[in-house]
């Protein structure tokens, strides 16, 4: 209970940190002021509720759900580098976006046909989705074939290190198909997709959060429900199904909510690595249990702390630059892992 204090206390203090700090610093009063409705000055309120504000609940989303992803993936496969980067899952998002920027323009087309006789002189209709709907779809489509392949791949193979080298091969297959993309691309389709590679909580709208919001907090009370199963999981399968569970049902079902909460933030916010896989052992370094009702709430508190502490620091630099969030998340979660790998030798 005391973490969960802390980490709560951590993020609201993050929180304003963020909306208060960056290349133009924003008083304290002045952004109560602008939460609360009153009248203050028009820059400080754009810059507020049009940038930081979607920026910081953007942080705070993505860091529970990729933190929620690892601990999944991690109880799944029983395998403590199992991460939704490590697995190539946010590579198969990548290269579905890339697909559908580079090779697409942007656009998914559901279907064409002639309609001469409806429509007039042979007029063209068809059903497509353009934009960031198309990006959103294909990240999932790309996350979900990933993870279908980690499946079918963890049925066969009963080594979960063999099972984590797969996962490493199908993301280097992932990113060689990316850089084929574009190689053949056009010069503003690569730079479009580079900046979009380089992760940013700052990409999403102030539109746009209102459909993540929602997107996000489905999935992450999915997987609360899950923790009974999770912790039967822990015990090994065996005795999991004699407690009556359908371990093959379930793994599938923690599949889907790691596929969907990986997918929508790598729609939103581009591929980000390091926090699905090392926040869930910071959260057990803190706890020393892995009893999922305390371990995974704090997983979730301390992934938007670990999300909202990187976009700080992507935000502070003087001049108006922004650091790409893919350059200071290994700088928290890469120790994290070489701690892991040593102390269990």
């Amino acid at each position: 209970m005391k973490t969960i204090v802390l980490g709560a206390i951590a993020i609201i203090i993050l929180f304003f940190a963020n909306l208060a700090w960056g290349s133009v610093n924003i008083p304290w009063q002045d952004v109560g002021a602008i939460i609360s409705g009153s009248q203050t000055d028009e820059t400080y309120r754009y810059i507020l509720l049009e940038s930081r504000l979607p920026a910081a609940i953007a942080a705070l989303l993505s860091g529970a759900a990729l933190a929620t992803s690892g601990l999944l993936l991690q109880t799944a496969f029983r395998n403590p580098l199992a991460g939704p980067d490590v697995f190539g899952i946010s590579s198969g998002a990548g290269l579905a976006v890339a697909i559908v920027m580079l090779a697409f323009g942007g656009n998914i087309a559901l279907g064409d046909f002639m309609g001469a006789d409806f429509l007039g002189n042979g007029a063209t209709a068809g059903v497509g989705v353009s934009g960031f709907l198309a990006i959103l779809i294909a990240a999932f489509v790309g996350a979900m074939l990933v993870m279908a392949v980690i499946t079918f791949f963890s049925a066969i193979v009963r080594s979960h290190t063999v099972l984590l080298i797969i996962g490493l091969m199908v993301g280097y297959l992932a990113s060689s198909a990316i850089s084929l993309l574009n190689f053949f691309s056009t010069a503003e389709g690569v730079k479009s997709y580079m900046v979009w590679g380089m992760g940013s909580f700052g990409n999403v709208s102030a539109a746009q959060v209102l459909w993540f919001i929602p997107l996000a907090l489905i999935a992450l009370i999915a997987s609360l429900l899950l923790v009974k199963p999770l912790n039967a999981m822990l015990l090994g399968e065996q005795y999991a199904e004699n407690l009556g569970f359908n371990i093959r049902r379930l793994r599938i079902i923690l599949l889907l909510i790691t596929g969907f909460l990986t997918a929508v933030v790598t729609a939103f916010c581009g591929p980000i690595a390091f926090i699905g896989l090392a926040t869930p052992h910071i959260a057990r370094l803190l706890i020393g249990t892995e009893n999922h009702r305390r371990l995974l709430p704090v997983t979730m508190l301390l992934g938007s702390v670990l999300a909202l502490l990187c976009n700080l620091f992507c935000t502070l630099p003087s001049g108006g630059g922004i650091i790409p969030l893919n350059a200071v998340t290994p700088l928290f979660g890469a120790p994290v892992i070489i701690y892991v790998l040593v102390k269990r030798r």
